[in-house]
């Protein structure tokens, strides 16, 4: 009942106005109109129904406000209103195997269900004593990340790639094939084409029927880019507090960065690194610190980082990977030669790891890792012929190994392996490289 108290002291009356008093760009200054941020108010104007807005920031007496659209028929002087100070969405059961846009409407064309639940957009992370600490594995479907990246419930995983190098097909997978209750996607800033390319090939009926789906296409306001994330880790958030384990998988957090720095400079923050104002990188940890294990259910989060120009140090890229519990490096190499999942074991690495398997499962493979780290320090010398074999123990075995280990590091866009599967074949693999004979150089 407290908490209900709590809510009902925040939300203040809806009938406050203020109006327009200029434009720049595309932020509204409002006078008279102290409303807080964060804020969902309507503009009217001349012609047609009023405008959403969303309060951004103030500047002396004034309110800045950014529009949810165009704003074109609004003048000086028009009408502005609150109408939400608590900004928050329906959830319930009967969202599983819907589409939703980035303020929580129905996408899909389909009846919108009784929701009977309210969830706040704009929730505090969980206090980090009622964290209980991760220490069991969630299963992806993906052998490589199974058995030599295991990721544990509740934990937050980062998927860094360039462009085109197939981490939208990758979240297909997982999605179809993890062992969560219930999937959470939010595609941020996604091209409107490759949303319906998504939900039918890559996540397919399969994946759809225990996942909700979060869109906010790339011609959006940035507003709205930014709302998807947030509606999307309440959803989560609802969902975890049921007792479920939920896998939220966002793409991209590179994209929510660059909606709230459209947002961050149309409200006068100056620019800093590269560009991105300060608010960026305080954004950034609270959204993703309110994924994680609670006593009553666990979000792992899945979020792709967009690396612009491959280069995995830019800020986006660095800050990310100093929040989340892990980061799985997609190279473009490796596209380029067919080899899907597209994923640097040796750049990549689960931090929980080692608290959700066995020793033994971690020692299989450090070695196998071993091997593919020898090979490709010697692989200039095998492909012109100059290594020769006896001369070192670790690269004749990684030699010998070579297609039994590429095997099992690809997988096919429809294969499914689980997650025992993908320990025991991993443990066959070690028994095998073991029984290689060493043939001493001449």
């Amino acid at each position: 009942m407290t908490a209900l108290a709590e809510q009902i002291r925040r939300i203040l009356p809806v009938a406050l106005t203020g109006t327009v008093q200029k434009i720049v760009g595309l932020t509204v200054s409002v006078a008279g109109f102290p409303a807080p941020l964060g804020s969902v108010c309507s503009i009217s104007r001349e012609n047609g129904d009023p405008i959403r807005a969303e309060v951004i920031g103030f500047h002396n007496e004034e309110t800045l406000i950014l529009p949810y659209g165009d704003l074109t028929g609004i003048r000086r002087g028009h009408l502005v209103k609150l109408t939400q100070s608590a900004p928050g969405i329906r959830a319930g059961e009967r969202l599983l195997g819907r589409v939703l846009d980035g303020h929580g409407r129905f996408l899909d064309q389909l009846p919108p269900p009784p929701l009977p639940h309210r969830v706040e957009l704009f929730a505090t992370p969980v206090s980090p004593l009622r964290r209980p600490r991760i220490d069991s594995p969630i299963g992806t479907g993906i052998r490589v990340i199974d058995a030599l990246l295991t990721c544990g419930k509740g934990q937050r995983l980062g998927i860094f790639a360039g462009s085109g190098v197939g981490k939208s097909v990758l979240l297909g997978q997982i999605a179809r094939h993890s062992t969560a209750d219930v999937n959470v996607v939010v595609l941020v800033g996604e091209r409107g084409r490759e949303v319906r390319e998504f939900l039918e090939k890559n996540l397919g009926p399969e994946g759809l029927a225990r996942s909700v789906v979060v869109v906010a296409t790339s011609d959006e306001p940035a507003l709205t880019r930014l709302r998807a994330a947030y509606v999307g880790t309440a959803i989560a958030e609802y969902f975890r507090d049921q007792g479920r384990d939920v896998l939220l998988m966002m793409d991209s957090v590179t994209r929510f960065a660059l909606a709230q720095r459209e947002i961050g400079l149309a409200a006068g923050e100056p620019p800093t690194t590269r560009g991105y104002p300060p608010s960026v990188f305080s954004l950034l940890p609270r959204l993703l610190e309110r994924s994680g294990k609670t006593d009553l259910g666990s979000i792992t989060g899945l979020y792709t980082v967009l690396v612009e120009s491959d280069d995995a140090n830019e800020p986006v890229s660095d800050a990310v990977r100093g929040i989340l519990d892990g980061h799985i490096m997609l190279s473009r190499r490796l596209a380029n030669q067919a080899h899907w999942p597209a994923i640097d074991v040796l750049s990549s690495v689960s931090r929980t790891m080692p608290d959700v398997v066995s020793a033994e499962q971690c020692q299989h493979a450090d070695r196998l890792k071993q091997l593919l780290a020898a090979y490709q320090e010697s692989q200039d010398l095998i492909d012109i012929g100059a290594y020769q074999t006896g001369s070192n123990r670790l690269v004749d075995t990684a030699i010998a190994m070579r297609t039994e280990v590429l095997n099992f590091v690809r997988q096919g866009m429809t294969e499914h392996i689980d997650l025992p599967a993908a320990i025991a074949e991993l443990a066959r693999l070690n028994r095998l490289s073991e029984q290689i004979p060493h043939k001493p150089a001449p």
